[in-house]
């Protein structure tokens, strides 16, 4: 999993909208914490974007499976009349 929680801080330059960028700045906003925690943000999502879709396959293959056959175990279950397929247990 990304943990960025205790690395440590890097200087770089960006170049932002000079207009947002003197609003922020009015309004008192640390402009260095507010772009590092929005950019761990849209690295997180893209992150796992990007995991979900290189994985897609085996959840595909998966999931067949337990269309095909069920999920393991189901015939144990002390809740529900489901059998995780759709079929229903007969009593």
């Amino acid at each position: 999993m990304l943990q960025f929680d205790k690395a440590p801080k890097k200087a770089t330059n960006l170049s932002l909208n000079s207009k947002v960028l003197e609003a922020a700045r009015e309004l008192g906003m640390n402009v260095s914490q507010t772009v590092d925690v929005l950019l761990a943000n849209e690295v997180k999502r893209r992150y796992w974007e990007k995991w979900r879709d290189d994985n897609r396959e085996a959840f595909e293959a998966y999931n067949e499976r337990i269309r095909k056959d069920g999920l393991p175990l189901a015939k144990y279950r002390t809740w529900g009349k489901s059998l995780g397929d759709g079929r229903v247990e007969t009593v």
